[in-house]
């Protein structure tokens, strides 16, 4: 494995363990399980989530309905930068499969395109020092300007050969990248966009789980444990919390794909109550579903107990037994 010198501090605490062991399970379930016909619409309702709460995070005080509208290309009426905040962030998302975490331009690439019209050195690493405030005291003071190229370098370089898991690493990045501070602006949504792209290299799945809606309902945490890192000189608590994000956002995904499912399931039984005789194709026309979905949702239908099929495929019909 290629070394850079640098290694992020932080340890594997028993947590950490844990919350590895629970998500990866959780996804295994999910990639199996999740409604295909719905992945276009749940990819669009999360990807606005995500861009909806990670600017809430930042002030910005555009509704989920606003942004939804925003996406759809509706007029909306609300402060043009945050207006503009939004648009970008479309923009920005909207490129991530084209993008590749380990290369800085493509770093600079989603900042220029994330802060377009909102700074003055958009697209290109801080000129200047910078420090973070928790509204009244300076909380972290950030490395000198003239390091920063090289210490994004040296991060991208370890992330990328890193041995570590990614759902671990993806978070080392996270915090170190926010400890560095790159850009005059917008390093809180570049951040967590791009351990979201990390986490996608992993599974795919991760390119529409809206984690930012966990850390927005927990954001004093978020930067508590930003300090409480910053103070002890590593990581493991922010991995830790982000690990304990990704592991609720992936339970309500979870949540609500049963519920999809289980409506799909009952429409096809309605279904076949009112006609023992329809058709495949006639089924994947009411319910929009592809037609594995429709054979998803029978064989499941078929294996609970609750649905035969008497006679011939030609000529035979199905029988609701419960």
């Amino acid at each position: 494995m290629p070394q850079t010198g640098y290694i992020p501090p932080f340890s594997v605490s028993a947590e950490i363990l844990r919350l590895v062991g629970d998500i990866s399970e959780l996804v295994g379930r999910l990639d199996v399980s999740v409604n295909q016909s719905r992945l276009p619409q749940l990819r669009k309702e999360n990807r606005i989530k995500t861009i909806q709460s990670s600017l809430a995070i930042e002030n910005n005080s555009m509704s989920l309905e606003q942004v939804t509208a925003i996406v759809e290309g509706k007029h909306v009426l609300g402060p043009p930068n945050e207006i503009t905040e939004v648009k970008n962030a479309i923009d920005a998302y909207n490129l991530m499969l084209e993008l590749n975490p380990y290369k800085a331009k493509d770093l600079l690439r989603a900042h220029g395109l994330m802060m377009a019209g909102l700074v003055n050195e958009c697209g290109r690493f801080r000129n200047g020092g910078v420090g973070v405030t928790d509204g009244v005291h300076v909380v972290h003071i950030a490395p000198p300007a003239m390091r920063v190229p090289q210490l994004i370098a040296e991060l991208i370089e370890w992330v990328k050969h890193t041995d570590t898991h990614p759902l671990v690493s993806s978070c080392v990045f996270h915090y170190e990248f926010e400890f560095i501070h790159p850009f005059a602006d917008g390093n809180g949504r570049m951040g967590r966009m791009w351990q979201t792209l990390l986490l996608m290299q992993w599974r795919p799945l991760f390119a529409w789980l809206p984690v930012e809606t966990i850390v927005k309902e927990n954001q004093q945490e978020y930067y508590r444990v930003i300090s409480l890192c910053d103070s002890k000189g590593e990581s493991t608590a922010f991995i830790e919390f982000m690990l304990r994000c990704l592991y609720d956002a992936l339970t309500e995904m979870e949540k609500s794909n049963q519920k999809s499912n289980q409506k799909s399931n009952q429409k096809i039984l309605n279904l076949i109550i009112a006609n023992p005789a329809i058709s495949m194709r006639e089924m994947q026309e009411e319910t929009g579903l592809s037609e594995s979905g429709v054979k998803k949702v029978i064989r499941q239908l078929r294996e609970a107990g609750l649905l035969v099929r008497e006679g011939g495929a030609k000529g035979g019909h199905w029988k609701v037994t419960k």
